[in-house]
């Protein structure tokens, strides 16, 4: 289950001197030292060594705040290990910095590997179902295609469960470790589906295939949260979500032509055994992932926050005590914020950045995490993960509506598998190979789609149509909101230029309308756009379905398959951005209920491809999903003007504006 926002931050319990120059930011504080700070302050006249009996004050760690300088040079008079050497040496806090704040080139190798991990996993989606009929003749009791195509839906359905398993060990253990042991079962149990002789052991395999793939796709929403704002989050997730929709496309693309080349003899007869030219549909993708392993372990990093603040105190505690055991005691702080604490801080110096600067004394301290208090058992933790999602699904219309319209494109998805070269054998007569070319208006599509997607959120930040968004609004966490702007409103950039006082009658006429009717803070206007592009879906599977005639050129239902995915590829992508901004820290719970309806559903419909259109023919099939396609694209058109009655009926929605 994807974490698609940052924690949120700990009261800031440090002294306001110890704080970053932005303190009242501390998701965009500046980079802190990459050591703390050893020297020597000047202590006050009366500076009163500490020792072992000394109380340690604890205090929450966030990534607003510098650690004070500790203590190197005077030892307690009572010291026994006086003559032990010199202090250890401070430790490196580089590692620990808010992954907000990395450089622009950690950032986009970070996406690039989360990328190319989602891609290789909707490639194996994808890739498995050309070779049907060879797997049928290959594995001991399969009698049938529908048979084969269960490996889909076992692959599915280890897709939809895992992540709510998988989930709360992220958040203990941070997301890279999740990451790699998901990798290594993904390569382990694409070996055993080259290997495996019989239908049951496909269908687990591909269970197992299907838990250790769903890493690389719902974690990897969190960690586009972890390291971007959400001013800057879209193109990222754009790019994720193209990448899912190429990935496959292309899956069964390639499988198809090996599928053709590779899967009989010279006589046309079916090789059998593991040695078999047609096996390499897996091996090769046992390369690819074990590529994607070496390169996720030496270059991915640890994303998430609150594990960040959990190693970085630990690193800061440990060098207390081994600075304790040399008899060096305490850290250095103003006697003025010694004697008061963290009470009766003046808010006006602290946003001036101004604080005492008298004598110091020495404190002895020990940073903790609030994230790592408030966080229960592990046994609590799955169970919460597991019980929050289905709570939502049935509680939360917009949960559940949005993840009906996501789990039905997912399926339309899905059923591409098997309805591209079942209709083009049925009406054009072609093999396998020539229906898998068909997919490259899947990529096409998928790839026009991530340019509208990135082009969009641009339109919706463009200055004119932003005129008359509120101030921006200063607080100490990036999901704070005003008075005036929800929590979910897109965040307001105070650079942007504003409105000419003197524009064209034209510019007169269209940008007030827009200002006025579907203002940018609202948090449905990350819809506004895809009430047009999910059209792009129904007309698609129209398209398609009234296209795929002998008498008609291929290109037509070609161009309804790209058109189509245009459309899968905007739900996604407006269903994840909505839930994730309207539900906050339940974002991930609520993710995960559409996550789980959307592989359950992708499981399911490519056992039906086969009796839907040969039963009902093209024309028909089409029409039906089209019209549930129809349907289904109201979603985002009742959120766009009820969206604020709709938000105020919900109970989690009301809990979070409050707080």
């Amino acid at each position: 289950m994807a974490d698609p926002t940052p924690g949120h931050t700990a009261p800031d319990t440090a002294p306001p001197s110890w704080r970053s120059e932005d303190n009242r930011s501390p998701v965009l504080a500046p980079h802190p030292a990459t050591v703390p700070d050893t020297t020597l302050p000047p202590p006050s006249k009366d500076t009163q060594l500490l020792d072992a009996n000394t109380e340690i004050t604890h205090l929450y760690l966030t990534f607003a705040i510098l650690p004070p300088s500790a203590n190197t040079t005077h030892q307690s008079s009572g010291s026994t290990t006086s003559q032990n050497g010199p202090p250890p040496p401070a430790p490196n806090l580089k590692p620990f910095t808010n992954p907000i704040l990395w450089p622009t080139s950690v950032k986009i190798t970070m996406l690039t590997l989360s990328c190319i991990a989602t891609f290789l996993t909707a490639y194996t989606a994808g890739a498995y179902s050309p070779p049907q009929k060879l797997l049928v003749q290959d594995l001991a009791h399969a009698h049938s295609s529908t048979a084969i195509l269960g490996g889909i839906s076992t692959f599915c359905l280890g897709f939809a469960l895992a992540p709510m398993f998988l989930a709360p060990f992220s958040e203990m253990n941070g997301r890279q470790p999740v990451f790699v042991a998901a990798g290594i079962m993904f390569v382990i149990f694409q070996v055993v589906c080259g290997v495996v002789e019989t239908l049951e052991g496909m269908l687990i395999a591909r269970f197992f295939l299907g838990v250790g793939a769903s890493v690389f796709s719902t974690m990897v929403g969190g960690v586009i949260a972890d390291i971007w704002p959400t001013a800057e989050r879209n193109t990222p997730m754009a790019l994720f979500s193209g990448a899912v929709l190429c990935g496959t496309g292309l899956g069964p693309l390639v499988s198809a032509y090996m599928t053709e080349r590779w899967g009989t003899d010279a006589n046309g007869n079916i090789e059998e055994g593991n040695g078999a030219k047609w096996k390499w549909i897996f091996w090769h993708q046992v390369i690819l992932g074990g590529a994607l392993m070496v390169a996720l372990m030496v270059f991915f990093k640890e994303s998430r926050g609150s594990v960040l603040l959990s190693r970085k105190a630990k690193a800061l505690n440990r060098w207390y005590e081994q600075l304790e055991e040399k008899g060096f005691y305490g850290v250095w702080i103003d006697e003025e914020e010694g004697e008061n604490g963290n009470a009766d801080v003046d808010v006006d110096d602290e946003e001036k950045g101004v604080s005492p600067s008298g004598a110091k004394t020495l404190q002895r301290i020990r940073w903790k995490v609030k994230e790592d208090e408030e966080r229960g058992s592990l046994t609590t933790m799955i169970g919460t993960s597991v019980y929050r999602p289905f709570h939502l699904l049935f509680t939360e219309p917009v949960v559940f509506f949005f993840s009906l319209w996501a789990a039905f494109a997912w399926g339309v998805l899905y059923l591409t598998f098997g309805s591209i070269p079942l209709v083009f054998r049925r009406q054009y007569g072609w093999n396998i190979e020539q229906g898998g070319r068909i997919f490259v208006a899947m990529i096409a599509g998928a790839i026009l789609a991530t340019a509208i997607g990135i082009w969009q959120e641009k339109m919706l930040h463009h200055p004119k149509w932003r005129a008359a968004a509120p101030a921006p609004v200063t607080s100490s966490s990036e999901n704070s909101a005003s008075d005036t702007e929800g929590p979910n409103a897109l965040p307001y950039s105070s650079d942007e230029p504003k409105s000419p006082s003197s524009t064209t009658t034209k510019e007169n006429a269209i940008w007030p309308f827009l200002r006025t009717n579907f203002p940018t803070n609202s948090p449905e206007a990350r819809l506004y756009f895809t009430c047009l592009t999910a059209t792009f879906l129904p007309v698609g599977l129209f398209i398609f379905g009234f296209t795929a005639r002998p008498y008609y050129h291929w290109i037509a239902p070609t161009i309804g398959i790209g058109i189509a995915t245009m459309g899968i590829l905007s739900v996604y992508l407006a269903v994840f951005n909505y839930l994730a901004d309207t539900y906050h820290r339940y974002a991930s719970s609520a993710l995960a209920a559409q996550s789980f309806c959307r592989n359950i559903l992708g499981g399911v419909f490519p056992l039906v491809t086969a009796p839907l259109f040969t039963n009902l023919g093209e024309g028909r099939a089409g029409a039906i999903l089209g019209g549930v396609a129809v349907g289904l694209t109201a979603v985002p058109w009742v959120l766009v003007w009820c969206g604020s009655w709709v938000r105020g009926r919900s109970r989690f929605a009301l809990q979070l504006e409050k707080s």
